[in-house]
Formats: C-alpha cells, structure tokens, sequence
C-alpha cells in the first residue's frame, strides 16, 4: 500500500487541498504532528481510523508506524503542516520508506510563506523592487546551516528574505542583516498566519526585536525582510501591459 506525505497547510483547515482531504478521507492509517496540524482536519479521516500523533515520536517509531500499515496493507495520511517541499523532515521518511521498499506520493500544501503573504496583502515578487525570495532559517537549537547559506552571505543579494524556525532568535537575525539591508528595511513577522490567534508585526530591523519581545512571540512564525513589503511606486507587470497584449 502507499504512504501518502500531505501538506496540510499553515493552520487553518480550510486550507488544506482538495486532494489531500480527499486522500486523508480514503486512508484508514493517519500520522500527524498534534503540535501544528489542526485537529480539525482528523474530522475527515475515516470512521475507525488509526490515529497516530506523532509529536512525542521519534524518526523511528514513524516509521515503524508506516511499514507496519503498509504490512497490512492499509493506506497510511501523513499529515504535515505547511507544503511538505519546506522544511518538513520528509527527506528522511523518504529514504527510509525507499530502503524498506515501501511506495509513496506526495500531495502540496500551502506553505507558511504563502499563507503570510497574503495576510499582509502584499506580494513577494514587486517588479522593479524585488523579484527572488529566498526561504531560509537559523541552525541555533537544529541541524547546522550548510557553508555559504549563513545571512550574511545570502543577505547580500538584498533579496526577499522569509525566516522560518527563527523568530526566537530576532535579536540575532537583526545584527546579521543590518550589514546589507540596513536598519530602516521593512520587516514583518507573522506569528500563527492564518490561524484564529494569527498575530502581525511591522516594523524595520531598527524596531522589529522589541516588537516581537514585547507580543510574546517565541515560535511559529516567519519573518519577512525586505523592500517589498512597503513598495508603493514601482512599474505594473509586463505580464499585462498594453505593449504584451498587442504583439
């Protein structure tokens, strides 16, 4: 049978896919992270489903989960949180379930930088402003960052920046990014996006570490930098422009 990785979006449960609450209603096994996913969304798994959290789990006992459903010949709903392609931890379910011989497939989810941008109303690709968005985190409490992919070297582009997995640590990221964004940049932090307790901050990295200290926020969150975020004045996409439309 087949482990199904679906993304279950960044919190609220009318976000996740058609697909993937399809799937999730046609798996009689389902794992999720209790911690993110919404409980809500166990509401379409099957009557006398396997409901397996796995919060208190570790990579081994998921994956005993998975083979044995699998032995059994029972579809198994991996439930993540947010777009299974981002920070996840698949990578290693995968090449565990690939050396156990066990099939799967993978249905996306909206991922949290998604579901921030359109809190914010604003878009993350501004003609003429900024047009790469790199998604990144820190390595303080998690698996050390690659060389070359610490802030201040990928802040030397100026691109857009999204932090995951980082606001814990805003103090740092702001001394890291001051060099090549300056202190006046545009900064947001969305803590929750979409959820009931979504909260938002604005700010620049002069002010933003004092914001996010003073609303409590610690984790789930991301944290947005750069000039798109305050964009007023910039060309309107070629995509529609008079010039495209008559050639």
């Amino acid at each position: 049978m087949t482990v199904h990785f679906i993304g279950a979006g960044p919190g609220a449960a009318d976000l996740i896919t058609v697909r993937g609450r399809d799937v999730l209603a046609a798996s009689p096994v389902c794992l999720y992270a209790g911690s993110l996913v919404p409980v809500e969304l166990l509401e379409h798994c099957p009557d006398g489903a396997r409901l397996v959290d796995t919060a208190n789990l570790n990579l081994d006992e998921i994956l005993a989960e998975l083979v044995a459903a699998h032995e059994a010949g029972r579809d198994v709903a991996r439930l993540h949180s947010g777009d299974p392609s981002v920070f996840s931890a698949v990578a290693e379910q995968m090449r565990r379930l690939d050396a156990a011989g066990v099939p799967y497939d993978v249905v996306p989810g909206v991922p949290a930088f998604a579901a921030a941008a359109a809190t914010l109303k604003r878009e993350f690709t501004v003609p003429g402003v900024g047009q790469t968005v790199v998604l990144t985190r820190t390595s303080k409490q998690a698996t050390p960052m690659p060389e070359g992919e610490d802030l201040a070297t990928l802040g030397r582009s100026g691109a857009t920046m999204v932090l995951h997995l980082a606001v814990n640590r805003i103090e740092a990221l702001v001394e890291e990014l001051v060099p090549n964004y300056g202190a006046d940049c545009p900064v947001a932090v969305v803590a929750g996006a979409s959820r009931a307790d979504e909260v938002v901050l604005r700010g620049t990295l002069a002010d933003i570490a004092d914001s996010v200290r003073a609303a409590g926020i610690t984790r789930t969150a991301v944290v947005v930098v750069g000039e798109v975020l305050t964009a007023a004045t910039f060309p309107d996409s070629h995509l529609y422009s008079t010039t495209r439309c008559r050639s």
